[in-house]
């Protein structure tokens, strides 16, 4: 498995504003991801390098946004303040995910502005809602070079360098489904304050200026 990316719910003054001041921190530009009709949400896109992708997702006022897990997880972080919501891992094993996990994969698409429709499965949102250290799963049915990671090319060298998790790693890596001391080889993981309220807590991110915290 590899990470996917990381979802930083909007903040109390949206998804526009919150997603210029992750700008100017990373020294990076955004793109319009479009709206996730099956889940009442929307969002804006900051690629990196590696193919990974930052989201800063927002919920509408939409009856998906309250029915499905992801709205409902999108629009409790924002109630919280906005911030980091959770992370996604992908995978192109998604049977058995879902049979470790006992459910099946619910179906996604968005339609990027001036870009193509993106279709997917994901499955594990209930899992982060329950335990936030836990990431969600993503399936990509579409194309490599159409997925946010690639489709545009990142507007300068910034890098996801390690993530910052308040947990157990013995649990992430039941999750996970794997014994690997390294089980996202990409990135380092931070296990800290393992008593603490379980989440993501910051990413440190590679850039031309030097390390940055977010």
């Amino acid at each position: 498995m590899h990470l996917d990316h990381l979802s930083f719910a909007a903040q109390p003054d949206g998804y526009q504003a919150t997603a210029e001041r992750l700008a100017e921190k990373l020294g990076l530009s955004f793109y319009d991801g479009g709206v996730h009709p099956r889940f009442g949400t929307r969002n804006l896109i900051f690629p990196l390098t590696g193919g990974h992708y930052v989201e800063v997702v927002e919920a509408l006022e939409h009856p998906a946004a309250f029915a499905t897990p992801y709205g409902q997880a999108v629009r409790a972080r924002s109630e919280l303040g906005g911030g980091w919501m959770g992370w996604c891992v992908r995978t192109d094993d998604l049977t058995s995910v879902e049979e470790r996990l006992g459910r099946k994969a619910v179906d996604g698409n968005r339609q990027a502005v001036d870009g193509p429709e993106l279709e997917w499965k994901q499955i594990g949102v209930k899992g982060l809602m329950a335990d936030p250290q836990l990431p969600y799963f993503i399936h990509w049915l579409s194309p490599v070079a159409d997925q946010p990671g690639h489709w545009k090319s990142p507007s300068s060298d910034v890098a996801i360098k390690s993530l910052q998790i308040a947990g157990n790693r013995d649990r992430v890596r039941e999750w996970l489904g794997t014994d690997d001391p390294k089980p996202i080889p990409e990135i380092g993981i931070d296990w800290t304050a393992p008593n603490a309220a379980p989440g993501l807590i910051s990413a440190t991110f590679t850039t031309p200026q030097g390390e940055v915290v977010i």
